[in-house]
C-alpha cells in the first residue's frame, strides 16, 4: 500500500474518532469536549492503525543472504 494511501486512512480514522467521542462526550457530559483532549484521542487511534496498515501491507521478498567464500 502506498504511503499516501496508509497516510489518507490515518487521518480520516483520526477525524471520525474525535468526531465520534466529542459526539458521546457532549451528550454525556452536556459540554464541548477540550480540543486539546479530542486532539490526543486522535492521536493516540493513530498509532494503532499506522500499525495494522503497516502489517497489513504486501510482503516484501527479503534479500537472499550473500555467502563470502
Amino acid at each position: 500500500m502506498p504511503f499516501w494511501q496508509k497516510l489518507v486512512i490515518t487521518v480520516v480514522a483520526m477525524l471520525a474518532t474525535s468526531f465520534v467521542v466529542g459526539l458521546i462526550w457532549a451528550n454525556l457530559l452536556g459540554f464541548a469536549l477540550p480540543s486539546y483532549v479530542a486532539g490526543m484521542i486522535g492521536g493516540l487511534t493513530a498509532l494503532p492503525i499506522w500499525e495494522f496498515l503497516r502489517r497489513v501491507g504486501p510482503r516484501r521478498a527479503k534479500p537472499e543472504a550473500q555467502t563470502w567464500s
